[in-house]
């Protein structure tokens, strides 16, 4: 099982830039990621699912 801490970084439309703690950046959609998301909110991808940390 994959557990990964990430931030998000930037807020692009559809899209959100999440970065790890090794600063490397993912673009994930954000129908798959919790409503209430902010830049800087701290998320954690556990169980394929991310939620607010």
């Amino acid at each position: 099982m994959i557990t990964r801490e990430y931030i998000v970084a930037l807020i692009n439309g559809d899209y959100a830039i999440l970065e790890d703690e090794h600063k490397e950046r993912i673009s994930i959609a954000r129908a798959l990621l919790p409503l209430e998301i902010d830049e800087g909110t701290r998320l954690l991808f556990e169980n394929f699912q991310y939620t607010i940390i």
